[in-house]
């Protein structure tokens, strides 16, 4: 899937209908900034030459509220500039989301895109680290937590080349365990935590659940090209001290289920994230 956004003019798009309701808008692109299709008639601010929503966020929103489909309250670690808050927010119009994020570019643009969507009544980002012990002390537990990591400890890659995009590649603000630590802590109980990594990094995220006492119960894969090994694990996890201490073992956890391509090996469009993509308001793409 190109790392470029759906168009947003129009009720529709190549045949595609539009679902779910049509923001006030009110707020427009500064330069170097662009506004565009998310869900549906949603749409988000991003830099034009800056950190961009992605399939990473696409499979983390879909993945958390389809496993945890009723959550009241969502929190989203790390949440750069909104997409997977958003996306959540589209799917589950009940729920209040709370977000936060260390940039403060990025913060600006999710506040834009949530005041544009007319979602300020529900989604509340917060400008911190989630490493904080005492982040959302005055908020309560989350049903459903969210994360997007970054892949790479520093050193491992080269940055990118715009500053907004490193901490979103490299762990400068803290690694999938720092998230797996915070969603342990700010769970309810019974919540779901979901995130994605690398399925070349398997173990290490595996490991990052467990030793915050979370147990993986659902695991997909996505492959990005038909024939090509490399792609994305994505997980939804719960604490093991709120399951039987057997289920483990009876469940056979995780469940790994049947692996997502996103592109054959021509590049078109596989039908399995044509479908994820139709669940969360973005045009399927075939």
């Amino acid at each position: 899937m190109p790392r470029r956004s759906a168009p947003a003019d129009g009720p529709s798009f190549k045949g595609w209908t539009r679902p779910g309701p049509i923001p006030p808008g009110g707020v427009a692109p500064e330069p170097g900034e662009t506004l565009d299709g998310i869900c549906g008639h949603w749409r988000i601010f991003q830099l034009a030459k800056g950190n961009r929503f992605s399939v990473d966020d696409l499979v983390t929103a879909w993945y958390g509220t389809t496993w945890c489909p009723r959550p009241g309250r969502i929190a989203d670690l790390g949440s750069g500039i909104g997409s997977v808050a958003l996306m959540a927010a589209w799917r589950c119009p009940g729920a209040e989301i709370h977000t936060v994020e260390a940039q403060a570019q990025s913060f600006r643009l999710a506040e834009k895109s949530i005041r544009y969507n007319g979602q300020s009544q529900r989604i509340f980002p917060r400008l911190g680290d989630l490493r904080d012990p005492d982040l959302w002390a005055d908020q309560g537990p989350f049903d459903l937590v969210l994360g997007t990591p970054p892949y790479w400890p520093e050193g491992r890659r080269l940055p990118a080349s715009h500053s907004q995009s490193v901490p979103a590649r490299l762990e400068v603000r803290g690694s999938i365990a720092d998230y797996a630590l915070a969603a342990a802590r700010l769970l309810a109980p019974g919540g779901l935590f979901a995130c994605v990594f690398p399925n070349d990094q398997r173990d290490r995220a595996l490991a990052a659940l467990r030793g915050a006492g979370l147990l993986s119960l659902h695991r997909r894969e996505c492959i990005f090209k038909e024939g090509e090994p490399y792609g994305l694990d994505v997980f939804a996890a719960a604490r093991q001290a709120d399951l039987p201490g057997d289920f483990e073992s009876r469940a056979q956890c995780p469940e790994v289920e049947a692996p997502i391509r996103i592109r054959r090996a021509d590049g078109s469009v596989d039908p399995g994230i044509a479908w994820i993509r139709l669940a969360v308001g973005f045009p399927p793409g075939i």
